[in-house]
C-alpha cells in the first residue's frame, strides 16, 4: 500500500507540475496578480482550456494534498 501511494504521489506531482506549465499567463506583474485576484473574487470566468486548467489545477493539488498527508500518517 505503501508504494502504491508513493507512486501516486510521483504521478500526481509530474500532472500538477504539467497542468500548471500549460495554463497561460494572465498578467505580468504584481499588479496583475492583484487585478487577476479581484478578478476570479467578483465572478470572472475562465474559458475554454484556461477554466479546465484551473479546475484540473485545484483537483491535482488537493489530490496531491490529501495523498501526501496520508503517507506522512503512515511513515510514523
Amino acid at each position: 500500500m505503501l508504494t502504491g501511494l508513493m507512486i501516486l504521489e510521483g504521478v500526481l506531482s509530474i500532472a500538477l507540475i504539467a497542468v500548471v506549465v500549460l495554463q497561460s499567463g494572465k498578467s505580468a506583474g504584481l499588479s496583475g496578480s492583484i487585478a487577476g485576484g479581484a478578478e476570479s473574487i467578483f465572478g470572472g470566468k475562465g474559458k475554454g482550456l484556461d477554466g479546465i486548467l484551473a479546475k484540473a489545477t485545484i483537483i491535482l493539488a488537493t489530490l496531491f494534498g490529501i495523498v501526501t498527508l496520508i503517507l506522512v500518517k503512515l511513515m510514523q
